[in-house]
């Protein structure tokens, strides 16, 4: 459990602290542009919400004429020109084709290297520790470099370390990672699987620690904030909503692009109970007793041997679900242009970044009522067919209803595109999260 490991015993090892470099002239954001680091501890572009977070956020707030540089570990996001990419190398103990892997010796460098590879060959998850220890290192060499740091939800002990040497940090809890590690445990079977779920995610005790000594956080959604000042133990009051942004030029109707019939598409870009495909393989298998066109395209990858891949041989499954992953925006997008129906049958979301996408390219969506997900699709049946969460014949009973209705999937697919036209996007995404970093730089004193 890497908790136990405080910033201050790594102190020797760091370079002394360099004198803080003066302030520029004025207040930052009302009289001169914001210096913003932003960082990331892990940036995969083409896998899960925070590379896309973080490469849309840091090009809208540089569209803004603010000054971003984004610090990342690996694997590193895509960053646009106007924004400045400065990688914080780690030993990169997870990267495809090899994770897990055993490093040479000779890429030992520090203490936060061992301590790296020591939590993970204990079964731990070290990133978001090692990650923000390595961060605070390389931020106090450059003090004054930045007006503040925002913290996309690494959440480690290095971030408190950053805090303390004079740059204010404010953080992203996109949804308490508690929901993931509780969902896992339900679904674990044997208690080795067990021992070993507590063991990865013992990281989320040392983020509730961090998080509640953060004086500002934002979430992306009001049941985000709910749940995080509940879980966490945080006052609502330190809490603002940000809601995120989608790219509607990327993410679009492509008319010409034929759509194929039966396809339904999802994303899961973690292999994970939290993203509810084991209920949506359980009603494609139902559905293709009445419509044995239908089919399945998954955004993402799932371990080998995983729940996932013994499912669909266990439900015969095999050829009717295809997995597509490395994908880039426009290949995302005739993905969604081929499908008749996008579903995101997930247990829970602090906001959804496929449900938006799905709605912005015009789209017929399907989603349950986990999370915030009503909050982004709407209760009123316009953008959006909402069920009950964990409820795969819900799932069945609504993907009947739209393979059969072509003027229905015309509804859903306009409605989609026009709430998403009218309520999320990146440029007030960053106008919102700028004016909490400027509420946020009032309260704090002037280094």
């Amino acid at each position: 459990m890497p908790s136990a490991v405080a910033p201050s015993p790594l102190e020797p090892l760091q370079a002394p602290r360099a004198a803080p470099k003066p302030s520029p002239a004025g207040r930052p954001g009302v009289d001169r542009p914001l210096r913003i680091g932003l960082l990331t501890y892990r940036g995969n572009p083409y896998c899960g919400g925070q590379g896309v977070y973080t490469r849309q956020l840091s090009r809208a707030l540089a569209g803004l004429g603010h000054q971003v540089e984004v610090l990342s570990g690996q694997p590193y996001p895509e960053i646009d020109p106007g924004v400045q990419l400065t990688p914080v190398p780690s030993l990169d103990l997870y990267r495809q084709p090899d994770p897990f892997r055993v490093p040479n010796w000779r890429e030992f460098h520090d203490a936060v290297d061992l301590l790296e590879f020591g939590v993970m060959c204990t079964a731990g998850f070290p990133e978001p520790l090692t990650f923000s220890l390595r961060a605070w290192r390389m931020l106090k060499r450059r003090r004054g470099d930045f007006d503040l740091v925002h913290d996309n939800q690494c959440l480690g002990y290095g971030i408190l370390g950053i805090a303390r040497d004079c740059a204010p940090v404010i953080a992203t809890i996109h949804h308490p990672i508690t929901v993931d590690r509780r969902l896992d445990l339900q679904h674990a079977e044997g208690i080795r699987k067990r021992l070993a779920l507590q063991r990865w995610y013992g990281f989320t005790r040392m983020q509730v620690r961090v998080a509640r000594r953060i004086p500002r956080i934002l979430t992306p959604s009001e049941t985000s904030r709910r749940d995080v000042a509940e879980a966490f133990g945080i006052p609502a009051r330190r809490m603002g909503m940000v809601t995120l942004g989608v790219d509607t030029e990327s993410f679009r109707p492509v008319p010409q692009v034929a759509r194929v019939e039966g396809r339904i598409i999802t994303t899961a870009s973690a292999d994970v109970p939290l993203k509810g495909l084991a209920n949506l393989l359980h009603a494609l298998a139902r559905l293709r007793e009445t419509h044995p066109e239908a089919h399945l395209v998954v955004i993402g990858k799932p371990r080998e041997e995983s729940r996932t891949t013994q499912l669909i041989r266990d439900l015969r499954l095999l050829g009717a679900v295809q997995f597509r992953s490395g994908l880039d925006e426009e290949q995302i997008a005739e993905l969604y242009a081929e499908s008749q129906t996008a579903v995101v049958p997930s247990l829970y979301e602090g906001f959804s970044l496929p449900a938006v996408e799905a709605m912005a390219s015009g789209v017929p969506l399907l989603a349950t009522r986990g999370g915030a997900l009503p909050d982004v699709v709407g209760e009123d049946g316009e953008a959006g067919i909402l069920v009950d969460t964990g409820d795969p014949e819900a799932l069945r009973a609504a993907l009947v209803r739209l393979l059969d209705d072509e003027l229905l999937r015309h509804r859903l697919a306009a409605g989609g595109r026009r709430r998403a036209l009218e309520r999320f996007s990146w440029a007030a995404t960053a106008r919102a999260t700028a004016a909490e970093y400027v509420d946020f730089l009032g309260t704090q004193p002037r280094c």
